[in-house]
């Protein structure tokens, strides 16, 4: 009774809980996830000059980013976001659109505090105070407003000169090896659906002459010779129950006399008028 209980309680729990890991699992089929990375404590972020209200991590040897409410993260060359700075991270099939703003040197310009000949007085933020102001920041344009980001005597780029970097990082971005590797998997990907349906579709051509050349024999009835044979009700019918022959004479009676029909009977009523007068 006891292994009986414990199997039923096993068989529930498989039933009941793999279905969030399932739910996940289904999102990046095939693609797999970062590791993770160790934090003591919340990281703080900074943030990140001529972009949309950026953050960056600058603490961690990973690239993680804060921007819309969710923390993005590259890894050979695939995007993944979460809600989480240490857990969580999903697959997300494209290049989020913040990143050709970031400057690719940032990093040595965080370490010197300088900014491509400007003063960098960047200021670190907590991880708590990000969370509750991010938002209010965003809509009140904060950081581009207030000291331009912390750089002192730095004007933001125009919009023209920034369109230009971004294509220029776009272009650097699809030469990265990791890139390109990734890129050629996701279209490998798209192919077998296309590869097996097509050769499904030749199969089902295949199969399609070879059924046209079948006959459909029609429910219930004879078919072939035995349609041929069939014989009509209206049909007559010979002594031995089958069809009369053209050429094949009705039997009569010999002890019974006929009557003659048609134009035989008319003759004989003349003729037995003729022997009457004779008489």
């Amino acid at each position: 009774m006891k292994k009986l209980l414990w199997g039923t309680i096993l068989l529930a729990l498989a039933i009941v809980f793999p279905i969030p890991a399932m739910a996940g699992v289904n999102i990046s089929i095939g693609i797999s996830l970062p590791p993770p990375i160790a934090f003591e404590t919340p990281p703080d972020v900074v943030a990140m000059p001529d972009t949309d209200d950026v953050y960056v991590v600058p603490d961690a040897d990973a690239d993680i980013f804060f921007w819309n409410g969710w923390w993005w993260r590259p890894w050979e060359g695939r995007w993944y976001r979460s809600q989480n700075y240490n857990r969580g991270w999903a697959y997300y099939n494209n290049v989020p659109s913040f990143y050709f703003d970031v400057d690719p040197g940032w990093r040595g310009n965080y370490r010197n505090h300088n900014w491509y000949g400007h003063r960098w007085n960047y200021e670190r933020i907590p991880n708590r105070r990000l969370q509750h102001n991010w938002r209010t920041w965003h809509n009140d344009r904060r950081w581009e407003r207030r000291g331009a980001w912390g750089v002192q005597g730095y004007q933001p780029r125009p919009q023209r000169q920034r369109q230009e970097l971004r294509h220029q990082r776009q272009e650097q971005y699809q030469r990265r090896p990791e890139v390109r590797q990734h890129q050629q998997q996701m279209q490998q990907q798209q192919r077998r659906p296309q590869f097996q349906q097509s050769q499904q579709q030749q199969r089902q051509v295949q199969v399609q002459p070879a059924e046209r050349g079948r006959t459909m024999r029609p429910q219930g009835g004879p078919t072939g010779w035995n349609a041929r044979r069939q014989v009509q009700p209206s049909e007559k019918r010979g002594p031995d129950g089958g069809p009369a022959s053209s050429g094949e004479k009705r039997q009569v009676n010999p002890g019974k006399k006929t009557k003659p029909s048609g134009p035989e009977r008319g003759r004989e009523s003349k003729d037995e008028g003729r022997s009457a007068r004779r008489n």
